[in-house]
């Protein structure tokens, strides 16, 4: 172990050592005589997050200002607190007293459970004076004595550690001591007096009681649930729309709800609610049971751990000790899952999908079953049009959890498809109960098998560690793509402390650079240049940089879903987190309804209207003919882009040859086209192709100078096309099982006839216009009426 009287650090140094708490610095500072060994840099490790705020106020005193607890970042994957920030007590400006002072550390919890100082800023606004007094935030907290019923979080040797919840080692506490005592006539159920809310008679829970934690909030309610004689099981949570926190959680008697035999709708529960402080406080309250009650009852069954503040480090399940009043131990599995959606939209969610059944044999929906108690979890829904689309535009996905930055009530998520008109197309629906491993397993194999078993080439989801794994497992041919705003966000969040300059040349780095040699060589150089070796968050990213870094994606089809930048959730113009149960059925299908319009506009638009073409080429009209509006703008500007570079050639063997293709005036922008003679085979080191199944200005420019007078068809991306819809017949000799090509033409046709149905009555004229073709139709099929 590495003293703590090391010599200072500068601030990009990420060298991990030993941090001792606030009796260990204060020891060594006597014994060796030397103050300065308590500089505070990045990289110093902790075993927790109190050691090192203790560590900052002995720095902060000797230094000649006061600290204060700051911001705190929750894991959006379990709600756990993954870093704190410690401040100087005159940052913000909220009192008078306060001037803006940007001093701070951050610490960062890595997945060993230690905690390292990873952002830094030392220099303060004002003057510094002396020995300062440490604010109550180091005031020592008295050790609470463990309650009568204590769960305790244990793991098998080949799982990662998991960190035992004890009130003792609480981040966020309320400084009130805990005073409390149930009474029965055999004096059981007691509760110590360390351990249950100050200053409250009798023994009974009631609105404004408090509490340091919601641990310590459901211990109680235990203990009274014991005493009155009813089993606890934890109910619903909500959590922030801000930053995903968990902001209220609600206690339930047993028998609350009706998904099991055993439960008959008791209505007894108590909420608490997180408070600015970080203490939690009883705001709602029901005490009568609508069952016979059974004093001295012992919460056993019922009984499970709150895990907001465990670091559960991707475990499939959680072993739970409970320790009861006799000190024996007994090893029991977690028997449920987490679940987030509301109870009341499982009537009203099965009830609309039975609805739609009747009227849309395509649809398709499917709810993910707890295989412990049998009670509804997550949800997946599709209609006929939906999978039809999936078999015409499913080869790049976007999974949208858009709900994880509150812009939806409820926990729900969407795969959205970009279809000939690079619109989004809606591929299908999930509710998400819980953020783990299973639920997405679960969500993406349900997608797969209602799309018949046909996996993206791509996907865009976000980097979290239960996606990324459930990804490589049900797709794993697939290349998954961090998503835009999370990866944006962790950039604020992660860069805040760097130098201006050093941002701009990591812009530069990731945006400018055109191959992976190219952006590991820069990127290399930029490391070394601001001596970020070390920098974990940088070399982490640095490690997966195949799912982000532009110039790794490039290779990859993405069907032109932009690399930088993010899209609209498919539903915002019509849902939002203020949309209440009532309502979300109607607006859901009124946004739906919405973007398939927006859809219809354009196929008629591409079929009855012409742009004008700005070339002489042949080629240009040969894509007018084929592609839809939209597309054909983006070649044709591609065209015309390339009458602005040159060409020449610089090597040929054979067939084979290669151009160097400039853009005139601009030496830097350049590219390396490969060009066969006998198939007409080409590629572009710009890979545009590849990457969005377009041509790109440099090849059309090689093109030119060869005489190529029409691209060959399989430079024409069927999916790109006015009659796209109909791309599913080429996929007849690609191993499709009939029964799958045949629940694919039977969507066709359902699509084809409602068109003809949607036109067909918009008047009497082409009423009987419709009705003479599909007779004729019907004639050339052998259709006898």
């Amino acid at each position: 172990m590495e003293s703590a009287a090391a010599s200072e650090h500068t601030s990009f140094n990420s060298m991990v050592t030993k941090a001792y708490p606030l009796r260990i610095l204060n020891h060594n500072t006597e014994e060796h005589g030397n103050s300065g060994g308590a500089e505070p840099y990045v990289g110093l490790e902790f075993d927790t997050a109190e050691e090192a705020r203790e560590y900052y106020n002995v720095y902060a005193a000797r230094t000649g200002f006061k600290a204060r607890t700051g911001q705190l970042y929750r894991s959006r994957t379990d709600g756990t607190v993954s870093s704190r920030r410690f401040v100087c007590s005159k940052e913000g400006f909220q009192l008078n007293s306060r001037t803006g002072c940007t001093a701070f550390i951050r610490v960062q919890r890595r997945d060993t459970g230690k905690w390292v100082l990873d952002q830094i800023q030392k220099e303060h606004n004002h003057e510094l004076g002396g020995e300062a007094h440490v604010e109550e935030m180091t005031t020592p907290r008295p050790v609470r004595t463990p309650a009568p019923t204590k769960l305790a979080a244990t793991v098998n040797q080949h799982r990662p550690k998991m960190k035992v919840v004890d009130e003792s080692d609480r981040e966020q506490r309320s400084s009130k001591s805990s005073v409390k005592r149930f009474k029965s006539g055999s004096g059981e159920g007691e509760v110590s007096n360390d351990h249950l809310p100050k200053a409250v008679s009798g023994s009974e829970p009631y609105a404004g009681l408090e509490f340091g934690s919601a641990n310590e909030a459901c211990q109680f309610y235990q203990a009274y649930a014991e005493v009155v004689g009813f089993r606890v099981r934890i109910g619903q949570l909500f959590r922030s729309k801000v930053d995903n926190s968990i902001t209220s959680r609600r206690f339930v008697c047993s028998r609350e709800g009706f998904q099991h035999p055993s439960r008959m709708g008791c209505g007894a529960y108590m909420r608490i609610k997180r408070q600015d402080s970080g203490g939690w406080i009883v705001d709602r309250l029901n005490k009568d049971h609508n069952h016979d009650l059974e004093p001295g009852k012992k919460n056993q069954d019922g009984l499970k751990k709150i895990t907001d503040d465990v670091m559960t480090g991707g475990l499939d399940s959680v072993d739970l000790i409970e320790l009861n009043n006799n000190n024996n131990s007994h090893i029991k599995k977690a028997t449920s899952r987490e679940n987030r959606i509301g109870k009341e939209w499982y009537p009203l969610l099965l009830d609309y999908f039975q609805s739609k059944q009747t009227e849309d044999m395509g649809f398709f929906y499917a709810v993910e079953l707890d295989v412990h108690n049998g009670s509804c979890l997550s949800m997946f829904w599709a209609d006929s049009r939906a999978r039809f689309a999936c078999s015409q535009f499913g080869d790049a996905v976007v999974f949208d959890t858009s709900y994880r930055k509150g812009n939806y009530s409820v926990p729900f998520a969407t795969f959205i498809g970009f279809n000939h008109h690079r619109q989004p197309v809606l591929l299908g629906c999930g509710m998400v109960a819980d953020e783990s491993k299973e639920a997405f397993l679960w969500l993406f194999q349900t997608w797969l098998r209602a799309m018949s078993g046909r996996p993206p080439r791509s996907i865009v989801a976000d980097q979290d560690l239960p996606i990324k794994q459930a990804l490589s497992q049900v797709f794993p041919v697939a290349h998954h793509r961090y998503s835009a705003w999370q990866m944006r966000e962790k950039e604020r969040e992660n860069l805040r402390p760097f130098p201006s300059e050093f941002k701009y040349e990591y812009e530069k780095c990731i945006y400018q650079t055109q191959t992976v040699v190219e952006f590991d060589s820069v990127w290399n150089t930029l490391i070394n240049k601001y001596g970020l070796r070390d920098d974990v968050w940088l070399r982490d990213i640095y490690e997966h940089r195949e799912h982000w870094v532009p110039a790794y994606l490039r290779a990859s089809f993405f069907a032109g879903i932009p690399i930088n930048g993010a899209f609209e959730p498919f539903f915002a113009a019509s849902l939002d987190a203020l949309t209440p149960l009532r309502e979300f059925i109607g607006r859901y299908e009124q946004g739906l309804e919405q973007r398939r319009e927006e859809e219809r506009k354009e196929d008629f638009n591409s079929y009855n209207l012409q742009p004008f073409l700005q070339t002489k080429e042949p080629v240009e009209e040969q894509c007018r003919r084929l592609y839809t509006l939209t597309v054909f703008r983006i070649f044709q500007n591609e065209l015309v882009q390339s009458y602005s570079y040159l060409c020449l050639k610089t090597y040929e063997e054979g067939a084979m040859s290669r151009f160097l293709v400039r853009k005139c005036g601009n030496e830097s922008e350049k590219h390396a086209v490969t060009f066969n003679a006998t198939n007409l085979n080409s590629s572009c080191s710009c890979q545009m192709f590849e990457h969005e199944g377009l041509l790109c200005r440099h090849i059309l420019k090689v093109f030119n100078l060869l005489e190529v007078k029409e691209l060959p068809s399989r430079y024409i991306l069927h999916r790109w096309t006015k009659n796209a819809e109909f791309g599913f017949v080429r996929d007849m000799e690609s191993g499709v099982s009939s029964q799958d090509l045949k629940a694919l033409m039977v969507w066709s046709l359902r699509e084809a006839a409602s068109k003809y149905i949607e036109f067909g009555t918009s008047s009497l004229e082409k009423y009987k216009l419709a009705y003479e073709i599909m007779r004729e139709g019907g004639k050339k099929l052998c259709w006898q009426r």
